[in-house]
């Protein structure tokens, strides 16, 4: 077991050093670090917000208007739905009033089929065998849809989760910064960014709900000055400040939404002056702008944001590309927020901030330097009583503490983890324990010694017997950093990386790599007692 192949002594100098180099970069101040190539440079443990500073936003769901989304989705889907039935069923007004909808169909034949096919546009919800909606057949002529309390409360956590992952794409559409956005409740987002000192510019973009909309222009504009838009038809203000007041009058028809946009970048006109957005369709949305285009050419057509029209260009031209360009007063400021709002998506839910504050750096760099103090204070503890109980291998046992503190460094700034402060307290919670696995192997080699075995074989034996507790042990400490992790957020989840990053690196610097050292000393001192 003391025998350690070439290959072996090679895997264990060559990962060592592979840990401390990867954690220099961030072991270095910040302008030393500007020298070093970007990649490395690049490569450093990030801060969190409870360290470095930076800004916290509570955000609250407007879960109201998830029932009127789920209404209006309904009432298209119903639509759609008797438009393709086969033979077509035609029906009349849709209403919602009182937050139930119903439909009447013309030919009292297709009643229920019309309520077959409404019935297959409810969901399950869980596994209660409950529907979303209840669909039932009144006065023998009208199909009645009412939502269930059930499915309101699904649909309310469907819409919550995938505002979450809107709101995390927004604030970092390259996923290469260190943001936390968390669920808290029922209806409440809170989004930590660290290093973000002002947070108007951050609220600015979580405020869009980024529902993109293209809608033909009403030929009659009379509604646009009389408040009264006709049948069919909605009136709607312009985004553009510059036309205070203006409203125009569009079909209510959505021809394109921002659902079957694939790409979103900033760009800028013909003449490269102007800053516009570049979007692009997929499949789906490229047929139906094809399909609009075709047919209206000359033709004006509203953009409209959440509700406000941003233009109302003329199709020109029939497109066919599946690709557009949106156009208006925009900055390249305001270019690039919309773009990023468009390709993260649309908000499923209008969020409205609740709470903000900035977080200052001043107590986090107190949290540094306490946490550089306190691991340091350990350390030399462990170093002294260690060295003072077992000699040499009390020594190796040092060698590889320091070495386990240059690994989690280096894991950490290759996987670009963020250190919290309960990360730092995981930190000197890992370096305080690292040294049990040592303590049982020095003990067990003691005790080998005291029955009578040679120094090579009790080393042996010691390294052996006491590996498999130790294993058994750390394997019981990962599973449970790993449910922290999984289960919990933020500061949570940092304590968690911290610790199963410092049990799996301590099992290897306090079993193979002080076995190495002994090994090593061993057979250069004794090697009449070496047992191959």
């Amino acid at each position: 077991m003391l025998d350690f192949p070439t290959w072996k002594i090679r895997l264990v100098i060559v990962t060592t050093l592979i840990g401390i180099l990867a954690a220099f970069p961030t072991i270095l101040p910040e302008n030393a670090r500007a020298y070093l190539p970007k990649r490395v440079a690049d490569a450093h443990i990030n801060l969190g917000l409870d360290l470095a500073g930076g800004s916290e936003l509570l955000l609250e769901a407007a879960t109201p208007e998830v029932a009127k989304a789920q209404m209006a989705q309904m009432d298209e889907d119903v639509r759609t739905a008797m438009r393709r039935a086969d033979p077509r069923i035609e029906i009349g007004e849709i209403s919602t009033a009182d937050g139930i909808l119903s439909f009447m169909p013309r030919n009292t034949a297709d009643v229920d089929r019309a309520r077959e096919l409404a019935y297959n546009l409810t969901n399950g919800v869980g596994v209660t065998g409950k529907r979303d909606w209840v669909v039932e057949i009144r006065d023998s002529t009208r199909i009645v849809m009412t939502p269930t309390p059930e499915g309101l409360q699904d649909k309310i956590k469907q819409s919550m989760e995938a505002a979450r992952g809107v709101v995390s794409r927004r604030i970092d559409p390259d996923g290469t910064k260190e943001v936390s956005v968390t669920l808290q409740g029922a209806n409440r987002i809170q989004v930590q960014v660290p290093g973000l000192k002002d947070p108007e510019r951050l609220k600015s973009l979580l405020g869009k709900t980024a529902k993109l909309e293209f809608k033909l222009v009403d030929p009659d504009q009379s509604g646009a000055t009389s408040g009264i838009a006709g049948p069919g038809s909605e009136i709607l203000p312009f985004m553009d400040s510059r036309a205070q007041g203006a409203k125009i009058v569009v079909q209510r028809r959505v021809m394109v939404s921002g659902e079957d946009l694939i790409a979103a970048k900033q760009a800028y006109d013909q003449d490269g002056r102007t800053p516009v957005v570049d979007i692009r369709f997929n499949n789906k949305g490229g047929k139906k702008f094809a399909q609009v285009s075709t047919a209206n050419v000359g033709k004006e057509f509203a953009i409209i944001l959440d509700g406000k029209v941003i233009s109302a260009p003329v199709f020109k031209d029939a497109i066919l590309t599946g690709q557009a360009q949106i156009s208006g007063s925009f900055t390249v400021d305001s270019a690039n927020e919309l773009a990023v709002s468009l390709q993260s998506g649309k908000l499923p839910v209008a969020l409205t901030v609740v709470d903000e504050r900035s977080v200052g750096p001043d107590l986090g760099r107190d949290s540094i330097q306490k946490g550089v103090l306190a691991g340091l204070v350990a350390t030399v503890a462990l170093v002294f009583f260690m060295v003072l109980t077992y000699a040499r291998f009390g020594v190796y046992t040092t060698i590889a503490l320091v070495v386990n503190a240059f690994l989690i460094l280096g894991l950490m700034s290759i996987f670009g983890a963020t250190l919290t402060l309960p990360g730092i307290a995981g930190f000197v919670l890992t370096i305080g324990a690292a040294v049990d696995a040592n303590v049982l192997i020095n003990e067990r080699i003691r005790e080998e010694i005291a029955r009578g075995r040679q120094t090579i074989q009790a080393v042996e034996f010691g390294y052996k017997e006491a590996s498999r507790a130790i294993f058994d042990a750390n394997v019981t400490n990962v599973i449970s950093a790993i449910i922290m992790f999984w289960f919990g957020s933020g500061p949570i989840r940092g304590f968690a990386v911290v610790l199963a990053l410092g049990i799996v690196t301590s099992v290897f610097t306090g079993v193979t790599l002080t076995r190495l050292l002994v090994a090593d000393y061993l057979k250069r001192n004794r090697p009449q007692e070496l047992v191959i």
